[in-house]
């Protein structure tokens, strides 16, 4: 697949806020269409497969774009401080850690036939780097786990975008984090789920396929379905995600020498703090950023190298668009 010539014109010369705004736009139409009945492995698949060309566009032509990202992109913790801000009581939060573009399209369509109505949905942006403890960071919080057991309004964390919520971070059954949802106006609830199985789905033989078959699961399930119809009961619902993910197993191997650098550098990740200049190669195979998270050093774009153990199957923290480019959606449920 090739990209559209209207795409590359607009990478090529418009300003970087117009560039990463087609990038999200073409990321988002492709991910976001319905899911054919009975194939759902094979539609995630394509649309991984379809954005392997923006990534190397990316990676080969256009990499000075990334150091604009952060400036250019409409970043998800500033939206939802944005959104909170603008609403009275009544405001419900779920964050659903790694979920990416791939799985939009069971919330849109579940939401449709279960009598929510859609009231907005976009692409945001991750933090750099797109791991969970940034986003914590950049919503107030010190990790993420600081918003279990009403965490939030325990006095140490007051200075989050939430004033007013009660907090919680969980990775329990739908059914169970349904039960503990209360009467209070204001809720924002950090479900460790599907990044807590990445890793499940890293064994051979595993991968994407079989983690879209749990993710198509879950998010058509009556239970998951309950859990968001009571954070949604006299609330505005918008569901969101700290980062996205990469099928990195899918990725190509890197040469000889390139992936004695990034094994050295990186070990099995895709990202780590560091002020050291990154590899000399062109184009790069890895980019130094500063962003608000201090000076770090990223694979850029899709590359994966042997490591001890195997390089993960599933990961995130690197430079492509599925870890970074995430869905936000505000839901209502129909009275």
């Amino acid at each position: 697949m090739t990209l559209p010539l209207a795409l590359i014109t607009t990478l090529q010369q418009a300003p970087a806020e117009e560039a990463w705004a087609a990038l999200f736009e073409y990321a988002w139409e492709r991910c976001s269409q319905p899911i054919t009945p009975g194939k759902a492995a094979a539609d995630i698949a394509k649309r991984d497969g379809s954005l392997a060309d923006v990534d190397h566009y990316l990676a080969t032509a256009d990499w000075e774009l990334w150091a604009a990202y952060e400036a250019s992109v409409p970043r998800t913790a500033q939206v939802l401080a944005d959104w909170w801000q603008a609403h009275p009581p009544g405001r419900a939060v779920l964050i659903l850690d790694a979920c990416s573009l791939r799985e939009l399209p069971w919330i849109l369509q579940q939401a449709e036939a279960r009598g929510f109505t859609v009231q907005q949905a976009q692409p945001t942006g991750a933090e750099l780097p797109p791991n969970t403890t940034p986003f914590a960071n950049a919503l107030g919080f010190a990790q993420r786990s600081a918003l279990g057991n009403n965490g939030g309004n325990n006095g140490a964390d007051q200075g989050h975008v939430f004033p007013g919520a009660r907090t919680e971070s969980a990775d329990l059954p739908w059914t169970d984090a349904a039960a503990l949802i209360g009467a209070e106006p204001d809720w924002v609830f950090w479900h460790h789920w599907p990044d807590h199985r990445l890793h499940d789905h890293d064994a051979p033989g595993k991968g994407l396929q079989t983690l879209t078959e749990e993710v198509e699961a879950h998010l058509s399930s009556d239970a998951f379905w309950a859990f968001l119809e009571r954070l949604a009961s006299g609330r505005r619902l918008v569901i969101t995600a700290d980062h996205g993910y990469a099928a990195s197993g899918q990725f190509p191997d890197s040469g000889k020498a390139e992936g004695e650098l990034l094994k050295a550098r990186y070990k099995s990740g895709r990202a780590v703090a560091s002020t050291e200049p990154p590899g000399d190669w062109s184009p790069p195979i890895d980019l130094a950023l500063d962003s608000a998270h201090g000076r770090h050093l990223y694979v850029n774009g899709r590359r994966k190298w042997k490591s001890q153990g195997g390089y993960p199957t599933l990961t995130h923290g690197g430079l492509t668009l599925l870890e970074l480019v995430v869905p936000f959606v505000e839901l209502r449920k129909v009275p």
